[in-house]
């Protein structure tokens, strides 16, 4: 599903406009993603949570030319879904 897609679904089931709801949707987004800058993880209760992962220093090698180089640590943004999410997903 696309975010435009997302915008029709919530425009149809709100009876919002569809400009509204957009601007709502990339709100929503950003203060996601201003927030996960920052350093703070978003919870969503019965949805989930995006939070941010340590990647710890590694080795790795690149076999074609049989070189070894390093990964420096680094932190990935991660979605971890609710129990609630997993279990109507699961069926």
């Amino acid at each position: 599903m696309t975010k435009a897609e997302i915008v029709n679904e919530v425009a149809k089931a709100t009876g919002i406009e569809k400009v509204q709801v957009q601007t709502v949707v990339e709100a929503f987004m950003e203060s996601v993603k201003d927030s996960l800058a920052k350093g703070n993880p978003v919870y969503l209760r019965g949805f989930g949570s995006f939070i941010i992962k340590h990647r710890a220093q590694k080795a790795a090698r690149n076999i074609t030319r049989q070189t070894t180089m390093t990964i420096p640590a680094h932190d990935i943004p991660a979605f971890k879904p609710a129990k609630v999410f997993v279990a109507s997903v699961k069926k």
